[in-house]
């Protein structure tokens, strides 16, 4: 189990390459909702996204502890630019796989940074097995999306400064982030558990990759029924080590449809002025959803990111 002080530990490593983000509430919002929400703008986060949190914390630590002197990872887009972005902080090479589907944003990203991007078709077995070649060729590291427990401390390193910014003198009732691979979700479960204990975690979900909700329900690693969202970076299943966080330390998982992200992720481009990403829209959704669920609570959202391909807004 990760411990709060090894969330700590992330914590200080990263600190000097990451922002500490700001945390926004919106009168509108609030009143549409009937609710008092706090928004973590991790759109605002180095790379554009949390994820470079949890790379940070990976690639930091391969390298200081002699590991490699090469990484590779696969993604659809944030963790390839936080693992790309790590790697040129400490001066090794970075091998991303990428879906040949990802955001041209985001594929232009890793190439920014200086990584080498290998494409490959749009399924979880093609991006395994373009991370095998890459290992043989390169030897690089693995450091994985989600299944790694340094990536998730790292990720909890968000809800860690949320809470110790804004839960100190009323605890959030309840946080939501969302789910994709769960590592963002189980790192916000865990600092939420040690740091604010009374808080309900609740993940959001986009309906065409609901495969989280499933596990969830059935204890066990399922796959989506099928694989069709705006929600770019939620497509990819949890694993059996998210699995056993989430279902240990969260309340609830709720899907939201396609129409209600974008929906959301406009209110927020609106009423906010900010850019998200649909994937980073999909808690406020859940929340719009069930607003009653929500109703005069002090309510915490993880904003993921705002890596968006402003050639293809969903409105």
């Amino acid at each position: 189990m990760i411990s709060l002080e090894t969330i700590g530990e992330a914590h200080d490593r990263i600190r000097p390459y990451v922002h500490h983000t700001a945390v926004m509430t919106n009168k509108t919002i609030n009143e549409r909702i009937g609710a008092d929400l706090f928004f973590k703008c991790e759109n605002f986060q180095k790379i554009g996204a949390f994820k470079a949190r949890g790379g940070l914390n990976a690639v930091l630590q391969v390298v200081g502890n002699g590991e490699g002197t090469a990484v590779t990872t696969h993604s659809s887009g944030n963790h390839a630019q936080a693992v790309a972005f790590a790697a040129r902080q400490v001066g090794i090479p970075a091998y991303i796989v990428m879906p040949r589907t990802a955001p041209q944003v985001k594929k232009e990203a890793v190439l920014g940074y200086g990584a080498e991007v290998i494409e490959c078709e749009p399924t979880l077995e093609a991006r395994e097995a373009g991370v095998l070649e890459v290992i043989k060729r390169t030897g690089a590291v693995l450091v994985h999306p989600f299944d790694n427990d340094r990536v998730i401390a790292g990720q909890a390193t968000a809800t860690k400064e949320l809470i110790e910014d804004f839960g100190q003198d009323k605890p959030f009732a309840t946080i939501l982030a969302p789910v994709g691979g769960g590592g963002l979700l189980s790192g916000t479960a865990l600092a939420a558990h040690y740091l604010s204990p009374t808080t309900r975690i609740i993940a959001g979900e986009p309906e065409g990759a609901a495969d989280a909700i499933l596990s969830f329900l059935s204890g066990r690693v399922e796959k989506a029924p099928y694989i069709k969202t705006i929600a770019d970076g939620l497509m990819t299943s949890l694993s059996e080590r998210t699995l056993a966080i989430i279902r240990t330390h969260v309340s609830e998982i709720l899907t939201v449809s396609d129409p209600e992200i974008s929906a959301a992720m406009r209110l927020v481009w609106e009423r906010m002025k900010i850019v998200i990403e649909p994937s980073s829209a999909v808690p406020l959704a859940a929340v719009i959803k069930h607003k009653e669920q929500f109703a005069g609570q002090k309510v915490g959202i993880i904003l993921t990111g705002g890596n968006v391909d402003l050639g293809k807004l969903p409105f």
